[in-house]
Order: structure tokens, then C-alpha cells, then sequence
């Protein structure tokens, strides 16, 4: 048996473990052996992924697992890189969840019911990837979705919001589940078969329209999962309103299913496609980066800021995935390798630092049972190795050296500008507009991490909760110091990754090979006369930082010092109301982009009674909603709830009005099946 299938019944079995042990052990041992069962499972699956990176190739059928079609699976290493990226995540995860929900009690991610869930969803992450069928697949899908659903809802007893979250979330998943079988369906019928390779080898025998009927009905499949915009509604409810584990796991390994999906559908399965679809795909992701980031900059809630920056990431990812495709579809392929290798890269940093991100953020919310950063500050003294750590994630979240996501970001734009060769007028409408978007969502993001950072950890101390926080267990340092190290060599030594990212590239059917090279030091572009040394970079930031910090020490010393207090205008010294809130940071930003984001304000004036004149209260509210959801999906569900309270006049409770409405239906049925035949 070869390391592959080795890892993934590993996997299977510590997983399945872990699901009994949360149902049958008592409080005290059932999270630190859930914890450790998935923690396991998360290495065995990462095993096998980095396996099949290496090379390493693995596929089996089991008629007898599923009915009718059976089950079939098979890994190359596109499915790997997903399965090793889900795995370190889930390893790292699992370690922090051990110390977040030993102070939970039995109630929330500590209970029975979510300590049996959370093995499933950890394994589900890993085998999604593994699907090499239809039905494989969907049933692997259904089965992330599910057991995410009940970990959203797991604190369903302390929040009204979280139920509400999960109703969202239930929905939009479902929502996603029904265009994916549809798009499924359509594909195998024209196809002739629901395995991978049978879709693969009938491809080319389906019709231009229906191709790109499946590829619109998968692809807003995947895009929902993957929280692009417009259908990202779910995302920015589930994410902060679930226990900050669970948070983890799906902001940083459950999304890149949907990237996985997108790649293997539009690119394995259908072969690519005409240049429309991949315009598409990038218009949803450049408007998925910008606004899931302006909606970040205004946010005041920590996690939901974080949410919304995953929107931003994945539409990062998007574009790549879609200048891919489009430089593919104009005859570029080698070029078109370099854009799917920079989009696989940023999925791999992603969930390194949004899963540490979401880490952070839940040590912040044990330590005080907060989440809005109007409440926070002064948690860099209290909480140090905390801060320090959300630094570290910080840094890459903004793409700036020496964070790791820097270098996925060059590589999106080292692809961008040399598309620009290509020709054709879309290309060169598209790529420079993309250019601007990215450059724009990497400026904001700049804003959005120095108010989270700046407001939350540096600033005074706004609340007794904040005043009063301690720092996070020592498994929870320990969770949170393992993603950061991966974090650090991602940022240092990312050629490490070329072998295996072109590896994951040839998986889709372009001429990997060569795409990003140069090993661990260096990074080297094929076909483009553009290298990157991380580690060079980080030596000359190091070495500028320690000048502009010894020189003026140095010179300083030779000079008399007068010690004085600063004038303070008179107005005595500065209290924690007189420093800059979340909100006001991002006032000035929210003028600047206010036809895009819409905020709603109101002023309510209470005058004294019997008087005109005088005031007893004025109250200012001031918001700024998700403009897409306000606009797009109210009005539907202010339809849906028109129609169902309508509806109900039809069930009056007469069993022979039921039976005429069977009947009627029966009717209509067998006309059109006439009509039809």
C-alpha cells in the first residue's frame, strides 16, 4: 500500500474516532481526545496531500459503498495541494480548539453534539478533494455542508444572532447544493457517465451551450462557497457568529473547496472554455476583493472584518483563476500556468494566515468576551504573545513584505502585466482594470489591518473587559504558533512549493512545468524575465529598520535631554474617549467611497415637553449595511414571505380541496408530458 491510501484510511479511521469518542466520553476527556483524534486526521490527510504533490498518484472504485453508482475516488496533485492545505489547518485548529473549549463547559464547541460534529467536518474538508465522481463528490459535499451547518449553530442557546446566521447559511449552502447537482446532472447526461474520467472523454462531444450552461451553474456553485460576491451573503453572518475553531476551518481550508471545484470543473472536466467565461469569473472576483475589503474597513466586529477579508482573498484568487483561463482561451498557455500557480499560491497563504487571524481573534473574544473593537484596546500589554501572533497574520493579510502574502500577490501581478502581450480588446480592457482593483483592495486592506491592529491591540483600553484580560492557554499559544511558523516559512522560502505547484498545475491539463521555480531562495518565473529572493527582501527591510531605529538612539545620546511635560492645550491628559475608535478610523474612508457603500444615518430629536425650543435628547444612529444584501436579497425574501403568507389561504383544511389539488396537478402533469413526448 503506497503512502496515499495509507494516509487517507488513517485519516478515515482517526476521524470516525474522534466522532465517537465526542458522542460517548464525559466533558473532562472528551475534548483533549476529540482534539488529539483530529489533530491526527489533519496530519494523516496533509500526509497524504504532500504525497501527492510529490508525485504520487492514487485511484479506487467501491461499488458497493455507494448505491447504484458506487463510490470513486482518486488523487493527483491538484487534489493534493487542497489536501495538504486542509490538513495543516485542521491539525493546527484542532491543537488550539483543545484549550478554546476546555473554558466552554459542556455548552457551545464543547458539547456532545459539536465535539462529534467537528471530527466529520475536519475529515470532510480532506476528502472532498479525493471525489472522483459525481455522486462521490456530491455526497462528500453535502456532508462538509452539514456538519458546518451544526457547527455554526452551536451556540445557538447564547445568541439569537447565531440562529439567524445558521438559517442564512443553511440556505445559501443549499441554494449551492441544487445549481451544483443541476450543473452536474446536465454535464453527465450530455457526457455519458458521472466519473471524472468518463465527463473527462465526453467533454468534447457536448455543445458549446450546454458547456456553458454547466459552467454558469457550477461555477455559482463554487463561487458561493467561496463567498464571492453577489453570493456571499452567508459569509459574513456564519463566520463571526460560530465558535472561533469552526470560524478557522471554514475561512481557511472549507472556502478553497469552492476554488477546488471551480479549477477542477472549468479546467479538468470541461477543458477550458471560451473567453466570456473567464471575463465572468474575473469581474466577480475584482468586485468580490474591492468590496469585500471596503466592507472589512467599515466593519467594527473583529471577526466579521475578518469574514469580509476572506471575501477580498478569494476574490483575489478568482482573478487569477479567471486570467488563467482567459490567457488559455487566447492561445498563452504557459502564461496561463503562471496565473493558476499565483492563485494556488494565495489559497495556500490564505489559510495559513486567515486561519491564524481567526485564531487571535478568538483568544481576544475568550480573554473578554468581546468582539467590537470600540470596546477593545490595550491588549498588545495583556495579551503580548496574542498581539504578537496577530501581527505575524496581519502582515500577510495586507500583502506587504515580509508577510506571505506578498509573494502570491507579485506573482498575480507579474502575470497580470505580462498578459497584457496578449492580444485581444478584452484582454486589454480587463487586465489592466484588474491591475487597479488589486492594487486597490491591497491599499485598503493596509487601512483595515492597521485599524484592527492599531484600535484593538495598541490603543488604550476602552471597557472593564479589556482592562482585566489575561493571556490564552498554552495550547491555544501552541495552535496559534504552529500556523504562524508556517506563516514565516511561506513568507521566507516560498520556491520550496514550486515542484509541487506545477505538479498541481499540469493536474488541470497547462504546461505546468516550470511555472514558478528556483527552490527554496529564489523565486523564478518561467518565460518571464522576473525573479524574487524573499529572504533578500527581508534582509533589507531588516537592516533599513535597524538603522531608522539605532541612528537616532545613537545621536541622541550625545545630546542633553530635558525632561518637561507635553502641553496639553489646557485640556488635562488624554482618556481613552479622546482616542480613535474603529469607527472613526474608517470614517474618513467610508466619505470617500459613499456611492459604493451607501451608509444610512438618522437623528432622533426628543424635545422637553411643552417646549419647542428646548432639547431633552438627541440620539445619532449611524450604519453601514451590506448594500448588496439590502438591495438584492431583502426584496426576494420580502417576496418569499408575500408569497407564503398568501399561500396559506390555500390550505384551508378541506381534504377535498387537497385532493383537487392533486388532481389538478395530475392533470397538468400528464398534459405536458404529452405535449413534451
Amino acid at each position: 500500500m503506497t503512502v496515499v491510501p495509507a494516509a487517507l484510511a488513517t485519516a478515515s479511521a482517526l476521524g470516525g474516532a474522534g466522532s465517537l469518542a465526542g458522542a460517548v466520553l464525559p466533558y473532562r476527556l472528551r475534548v483533549p481526545v476529540v482534539g488529539l483524534l483530529t489533530a491526527g486526521a489533519g496530519v494523516a490527510g496533509g500526509a497524504a496531500g504532500v504525497a501527492a504533490l510529490g508525485g504520487s498518484r492514487w485511484s479506487a472504485a467501491y461499488p458497493q459503498v455507494l448505491p447504484l453508482a458506487g463510490a470513486h475516488v482518486a488523487v493527483d496533485a491538484l487534489a493534493g495541494l487542497f489536501m495538504a492545505v486542509a490538513g495543516v489547518v485542521v491539525a493546527a485548529v484542532a491543537v488550539y480548539g483543545i484549550g478554546y473549549a476546555a473554558g466552554h463547559g459542556t455548552h457551545g464547541l464543547g458539547s456532545r453534539t459539536a465535539q462529534a460534529v467537528l471530527p466529520l467536518f475536519a475529515l470532510s474538508l480532506v476528502l472532498v478533494p479525493v471525489a472522483a465522481s459525481v455522486s462521490t463528490f456530491l455526497v462528500l459535499w453535502e456532508l462538509m455542508a452539514l456538519t458546518s451547518l451544526l457547527l455554526v449553530l452551536a451556540e445557538h442557546r447564547e445568541r439569537a444572532s447565531v440562529r439567524q446566521a445558521g438559517a442564512w447559511y443553511a440556505v445559501m449552502t443549499h441554494l449551492g447544493l441544487v445549481l451544483l447537482l443541476a450543473g452536474f446532472a446536465v454535464f453527465a447526461a450530455q457526457a455519458g457517465g458521472e466519473t471524472f474520467p468518463a465527463l473527462r472523454a465526453g467533454a468534447h462531444n457536448v455543445s458549446p451551450t450546454v458547456r456553458g450552461l454547466v459552467f454558469v451553474l457550477t461555477a455559482s456553485a463554487f463561487a458561493s462557497k467561496a463567498g464571492a460576491v453577489p453570493l456571499h451573503a452567508w459569509l459574513p453572518r456564519a463566520h463571526p457568529e460560530a465558535p472561533s475553531p469552526v470560524s478557522a476551518l471554514m475561512s481557511a481550508a472549507m472556502v478553497n473547496l469552492g476554488v477546488y471545484g471551480l479549477v477542477r470543473v472549468a479546467f479538468d472536466l470541461l477543458g477550458g472554455g471560451p473567453a466570456w467565461w473567464w471575463l465572468g469569473l474575473m469581474t466577480v472576483g475584482g468586485a468580490s476583493a474591492v468590496y469585500g475589503i471596503l466592507q472589512a474597513a467599515m466593519a467594527s466586529d473583529l471577526k466579521r472584518l475578518l469574514a469580509y477579508s476572506t471575501s477580498e482573498n478569494m476574490g483575489l484568487v478568482l482573478v487569477g483563476v479567471g486570467a488563467s483561463g482567459l490567457f488559455a482561451a487566447y492561445g498563452d498557455r504557459p502564461l496561463a500556468a503562471l496565473a493558476l500557480a499565483a492563485g494556488l499560491l494565495h489559497v495556500i497563504n490564505h489559510a495559513a494566515f486567515k486561519a491564524l487571524l481567526f485564531c487571535a481573534a478568538g483568544s481576544v473574544l475568550r480573554a473578554t468576551g468581546e468582539r467590537n473593537l470600540d470596546l477593545l484596546g490595550g491588549l498588545r500589554g495583556r495579551m503580548p504573545v496574542t498581539a504578537g501572533l496577530f501581527a505575524v497574520a496581519a502582515l500577510g493579510a495586507v500583502a506587504l513584505p515580509p508577510g506571505n502574502g506578498f509573494i502570491s500577490e507579485w506573482l498575480l501581478l507579474q502575470s497580470l502585466i505580462h498578459g497584457l502581450q496578449v492580444s485581444g480588446v478584452a484582454v486589454a480592457v480587463v487586465l489592466p482594470l484588474s491591475v487597479a482593483l488589486i492594487a486597490l483592495s491591497a491599499g485598503i486592506a493596509a487601512a483595515v489591518f492597521v485599524k484592527a491592529l492599531g484600535v484593538g491591540f495598541f490603543a488604550r483600553p476602552r471597557s472593564r473587559q479589556a482592562t482585566e484580560a489575561r493571556e490564552s492557554p498554552p495550547l491555544m499559544l501552541a495552535g496559534m504558533g504552529l500556523l504562524a511558523a508556517v506563516c514565516a516559512a511561506l513568507a521566507l522560502v516560498p520556491g520550496l512549493l514550486g515542484d509541487g505547484l506545477d505538479r498541481a498545475v499540469s493536474a488541470t491539463g497547462l504546461p505546468g512545468s516550470g511555472a514558478v521555480s528556483g527552490g527554496g531562495l529564489k523565486v523564478q518565473l518561467a518565460d518571464i524575465s522576473a525573479s524574487l529572493s524573499p529572504l533578500w527582501v527581508v534582509a533589507a527591510l531588516t537592516v533599513v529598520l535597524a538603522l531608522a531605529v539605532g541612528l537616532p538612539r545613537l545621536y541622541g545620546r550625545r545630546r542633553r535631554r530635558t525632561n518637561a511635560r507635553l502641553w496639553d492645550c489646557g485640556g488635562g491628559a488624554p482618556t481613552p474617549r479622546m482616542a480613535y475608535t474603529a469607527t472613526s478610523f474608517a470614517e474618513p474612508l467610508q466619505r470617500v467611497f459613499d456611492d459604493v457603500l451607501a451608509p444610512e444615518q438618522d437623528v432622533d430629536v426628543t424635545p422637553v415637553r411643552e417646549s419647542a425650543y428646548l432639547v431633552e435628547r438627541v440620539r445619532f444612529q449611524h450604519r453601514v449595511p451590506d448594500r448588496i444584501e439590502h438591495r438584492l436579497y431583502e426584496p426576494v425574501i420580502g417576496f418569499l414571505t408575500g408569497a407564503g403568507q398568501a399561500a396559506r389561504r390555500l390550505a384551508g383544511g378541506s381534504v377535498h380541496l387537497y385532493l383537487g389539488y392533486g388532481f389538478v396537478g395530475l392533470v397538468v402533469l400528464l398534459l405536458v408530458l404529452a405535449v413534451g413526448w
